[in-house]
């Protein structure tokens, strides 16, 4: 397990970790969290069709901020708007075009100011906000759906243009900024045929939306990635443990003798026939073979097969010489008398093997 310590090796395994943590800890979490909004707002918009409108001071009381239980809920106000208290919401999206939506204070006979979204406006040419209506001085009965504020998470600064405030998010609390009075938390989003509203902005998709299966793909993802790193560890492993044991011992160095011999295609003096267990010395015989054939060793071959010759002339004359002596008539030997030693023909293939060919 020490190849773990190398420098790839460490990269890797925190590599995996740090994204098998962030699977199981931010992202599958994170989609969870969303998932369990969707449903919850979901819930919301549901049982608001099962409610009937009622006061807002019935179900916000004054002062305090809507809570997250009546979000979407249908409430009714009666006062005035104020219409020189307005502003935009820019980069908004209203069944898949961009839009703008309008904010404009409003005060209730109870002496609540708050903030109502009357619908929204399309962009003209540049994206510029166009003319819309403007909102009436009378006094108004108004039916809404109860929403909290929005958060800008960048916090970007409101600013004019076009002649109108403009502002990234609907959120009561930056309208009371620019308009120079403060306005309860939350606002009142008008729902259709109400005085003074705009387009009508629909109500949420109530699908649930992917995020449950996201969720669990990336618990999967992490425990794929865990699964891997042990399976890259093993194979890294066995592959390790084979090379160990498939590794052929060393050969010894060959000796100096048979080196010269390997050199001259002869084989080894050292190699023996392994049934029987004799020194194979076919390539002396070979070399043998080929040294007698050579310019400058006929010579001494011609000379040694000469002398050898003579020696055996000289020998056959002298034991006929001795017959000759011994009966001189000629006669046959008597029978039953031993006969004579006859001296031994010349070896033609020791002297061969011994002497080459080149006499013989």
């Amino acid at each position: 397990m020490r190849f773990l310590f190398k420098p790839g090796w460490i990269a890797f395994v925190l590599v995996v970790i740090a994204f098998a943590v962030s699977c199981y800890t931010l992202l599958a979490p994170w989609q969870f969290r969303r998932n369990a909004q969707q449903a919850a707002q979901n819930d919301a918009v549901a049982a608001s069709f099962a409610h009937p409108p009622q006061p807002l001071g019935t179900l916000v009381p004054a002062g305090a901020p809507p809570p997250a239980g009546v979000e979407w809920r249908l409430a009714t106000v009666r006062g005035r708007y104020l219409p020189a208290d307005e502003a935009v919401v820019r980069l908004r999206t209203v069944l898949g075009n961009p839009a703008f939506e309008v904010l404009t204070a409003f005060r209730t006979d109870e002496g609540r100011t708050m903030a109502v979204d009357r619908g929204y406006v399309r962009p003209g040419d540049g994206r510029q906000v166009t003319p819309f209506p403007a909102a009436p001085g009378a006094v108004v009965t108004l039916t809404g759906r109860i929403r909290l504020d929005e958060n800008d998470p960048d916090h970007r600064p409101t600013f004019v243009a076009d002649g109108h405030r403009q502002l990234y998010a609907a959120d009561s609390r930056a309208l009371g900024q620019v308009v120079g009075q403060p306005l309860d938390a939350g606002y009142l989003q008008l729902v259709d045929g109400q005085t003074g509203g705009l387009g009508v902005l629909p109500l949420p998709d109530t699908d649930s939306g992917p995020f449950l299966s996201y969720a669990w793909q990336w618990l999967s993802f992490g425990a794929i990635a865990l699964f891997g790193l042990g399976y890259f560890i093993r194979l890294e492993l066995l592959q390790r443990r084979a090379g160990a044991e498939g590794e052929p011992a060393a050969a010894p160095a060959p000796a100096r003798g048979n080196l010269r011999a390997a050199l001259r295609g002869e084989q080894p003096a050292d190699a023996r026939d392994p049934r029987s267990g004799e020194v194979a010395d076919a390539g002396r015989a070979s070399s043998a073979a080929e040294d007698s054939g050579r310019p400058e060793d006929s010579g001494r071959a011609a000379d040694s097969g000469r002398a050898e010759g003579s020696r055996d002339t000289e020998a056959a004359g002298r034991a006929e010489g001795s017959r000759g002596a011994d009966n001189p008539d000629g006669a046959e030997p008597a029978a039953g008398s031993p006969p004579a030693e006859q001296p031994a023909a010349p070896d033609r293939d020791r002297l061969a093997e011994r002497y080459g060919k080149a006499r013989f």
